[in-house]
């Protein structure tokens, strides 16, 4: 089973990210499905979707945890029963999961296409990165910065936010690998670190 890279955040917080290259068949060894999972699995008319689903179960297992275990709220945020934070997130033949014993903390992993420039300005303020005059560059950053909303989002858990008006990432260099963000909704402001790597031309972003 391809388990991919884990990284450690710190002592508490793991990021475990998953490559699918298994079939079907082969993800389902070793699993046991709730009802409900088992529905929404049957529900997916894409294979990749299934694939996805199931290798996120394998990454629940790798960390000492089952299908039963994972518990969604009205928002669709997932929770585990023992009260540790988790994020998940899904991108064509990547997976990943976040776990922390204390922090509040989100994921997303994104495949890095040119379709994210036509939408840049649906979630950035665009003039910020006009600067960048290779294209593979600017998508590179792009997605970090969709990455890094993204991951904020998953952490409000809520759906009330606005990517372009209501999160905040500042400004990074590729090289540092790391940014800060923040929320700042209804009179309240949250802070919070973001991290990213790049692989095999998709983004992983993580915050916490």
């Amino acid at each position: 089973m391809a388990l991919y890279k884990i990284v450690s955040v710190n002592e508490t917080t793991n990021v475990l990210i998953w490559k699918i290259e298994e079939s079907i068949s082969d993800l389902k060894e070793g699993i046991l499905l709730s009802e409900n999972s088992s529905t929404r699995l049957n529900s997916m008319k894409s294979e990749l979707h299934q694939k996805g689903f199931l290798s996120i179960r394998h990454l629940l297992k790798k960390v000492g945890y089952t299908d039963f275990d994972l518990i969604y709220d009205e928002f669709g945020k997932p929770h585990l029963k023992d009260g540790r934070r988790i994020s998940i997130t899904h991108s064509f033949t990547f997976t990943a999961i976040i776990v922390s014993d204390n922090l509040h903390v989100g994921v997303d992993i994104e495949k890095q296409r040119e379709k994210i420039l036509k939408i840049a300005h649906k979630f950035t303020p665009f003039e910020e990165y006009k600067t960048i005059a290779n294209v593979d560059a600017l998508i590179s950053k792009l997605t970090i910065v969709w990455g890094a909303k993204e991951s904020l989002y998953k952490i409000y858990g809520k759906k009330k936010l606005l990517f372009l008006h209501h999160i905040y990432i500042e400004d990074f260099k590729f090289e540092d690998e790391r940014t800060t963000g923040e929320i700042r909704y209804d009179g309240e402001n949250f802070a919070y670190k973001i991290q990213f790597l790049e692989f095999e031309g998709f983004t992983c972003v993580f915050a916490y």
